[in-house]
C-alpha cells in the first residue's frame, strides 16, 4: 500500500548530511506503486525529484513537489554455462551486491567493492574503480518515464556512458526513473589487477572474494566512512587535459600521475593537484579537506550546500591558479 509522507528530513539520507526536507516522500517497492506514484505526480502537477543513497548528490534546503527514492530490493542470477546475467533491482545496496556476487564466485564487479549508493545510481554516474566501470559489465537498464509511466529497457550503448557520465545526466535528467540493471558476469576467472598495487595484494590465483576484500581495505585505509564523517566520496573528477598541457605540466612536476587515454587526451589526478596546493587537510568552518585523501571533502558539521558549493569552489580556483586545470565536481547538484 502507497504511503505519501510530507515534510521529511532528508539530512540523514544524505551522506553528506546537508539539511534538506521534501515537500512530499514516497519509497516505491514495486513497478506498479511507482507508476501509481508519477500518475499521482502528474495530476497534481508535482515536480519529481530522485534520490538513491544519497551518496553521490548534494541536496538543497527544501525540495518541492515530490522525491521518490525507489526501493525495489530483489535481485536474482540467470546462469548458462559460465555466463551469468544478474537482475538488480534499483533499491538494492550497490556494495552488499558485489560481495554477495564475490562470495558465490561470480566474477565482474569486484573491483567495484565499497562504492556506495544504490545500485539504480550506479548508471547515472557510471561509477568505476581500479580500472573498471559499471559500462564494461552492464548489459541494459531498465527505466520508467516519468511523463507516461512507461516501461522499456535500454541497452548499454543506448546510456551513452562517459568517465562518470552518462544520457542520465543529459538528455534523460529528471526523465526517466531507472529501476533495474541487468549485468553481465561470468563464472570464468578473470581477475583484472592492474591497477595501482592491486596484483601485490591478491593471491597468485585470488578468487573475485579475494579481490573484492583487497579493494575495500585499500579504500578504508584511504576513504572516511560516511557514516563516521560525513563525505560524498571522490568529490572532484580526475581533469582530462591535453597532451600539450600535460607536457608543459611534466616539464615542471616530473613525479606528476597521468594516465594516457584511448582519445589522446591524458588523465591527470585530482587528488595529486589539490595536494600539492597544501590543502590536504585545510578546513574552513563546517567543511574541510580530509588529511588522508585531497580528493574529499568533509562536513564537520553545521553547513548546508552554498556553504559547501562556496568551499569547493575555493579548491577549484586554487588548482586552476597553480596548475592552469578546472576541477570538475564529481556529485550531482540535485
Amino acid at each position: 500500500m502507497l504511503t505519501l509522507q510530507a515534510h521529511v528530513d532528508l539530512t540523514a539520507a544524505n551522506t553528506l548530511r546537508l539539511p534538506c526536507y521534501a515537500e512530499r516522500f514516497m519509497a516505491p517497492q514495486t513497478l506498479c506503486d511507482l507508476q501509481a506514484i508519477l500518475r499521482r505526480a502528474a495530476v497534481c502537477q508535482w515536480p519529481v525529484t530522485l534520490l538513491g543513497g544519497g551518496s553521490n548528490v548534494l541536496l538543497p534546503p527544501q525540495l518541492s513537489g515530490i522525491v521518490i527514492r525507489p526501493s525495489l530490493h530483489q535481485w536474482w542470477l540467470e546462469s548458462q554455462g559460465d555466463d551469468v546475467v544478474a537482475y538488480v533491482g534499483a533499491g538494492v545496496n550497490w556494495h552488499s551486491l558485489v560481495m554477495a556476487l564475490a562470495a558465490r564466485g561470480v566474477w565482474g564487479t569486484e573491483n567495484l567493492a565499497l562504492i556506495p549508493g544504490h545500485c539504480g545510481a550506479a548508471p547515472v554516474q557510471n561509477i568505476g574503480a581500479y580500472g573498471v566501470e559499471l559500462k564494461d559489465v552492464l548489459l541494459g537498464v531498465q527505466v520508467v518515464e516519468i511523463a507516461s509511466g512507461n516501461m522499456r529497457w535500454m541497452s548499454a550503448a543506448e546510456c551513452q556512458f562517459g568517465y562518470r557520465d552518462s544520457l542520465f545526466k543529459h538528455a534523460l535528467a529528471n526523465r526517466v526513473v531507472i529501476t533495474q540493471l541487468a549485468l553481465r558476469l561470468s563464472r570464468q576467472s578473470n581477475p583484472k589487477l592492474h591497477y595501482g598495487d592491486l596484483s601485490s595484494r591478491v593471491p597468485s590465483q585470488p578468487t573475485p572474494l579475494a579481490i573484492a576484500e583487497a579493494v575495500c581495505a585499500v579504500r578504508r585505509a584511504k576513504l572516511p566512512d560516511p557514516a563516521v564523517l560525513a563525505n560524498a566520496g571522490s568529490f572532484f573528477k580526475n581533469p582530462l587535459v591535453s597532451q600539450a598541457h600535460a607536457e608543459r605540466l611534466l616539464h615542471q612536476y616530473p613525479a606528476m600521475p597521468h594516465f594516457s587515454q584511448p582519445d589522446g587526451k591524458i588523465k591527470l589526478a585530482a587528488g595529486w593537484l589539490i595536494d600539492q596546493c597544501g590543502l590536504k587537510g585545510w578546513r574552513e568552518g563546517s567543511f574541510g579537506v580530509h588529511a588522508q585523501q585531497a580528493l574529499v571533502l568533509v562536513h564537520f558539521g553545521g553547513g548546508d550546500r552554498a556553504g559547501l558549493l562556496q568551499f569547493a569552489e575555493r579548491v577549484v580556483s586554487a588548482v586552476n591558479t597553480h596548475f592552469g586545470v578546472e576541477l570538475e565536481p564529481e556529485p550531482r547538484v540535485l
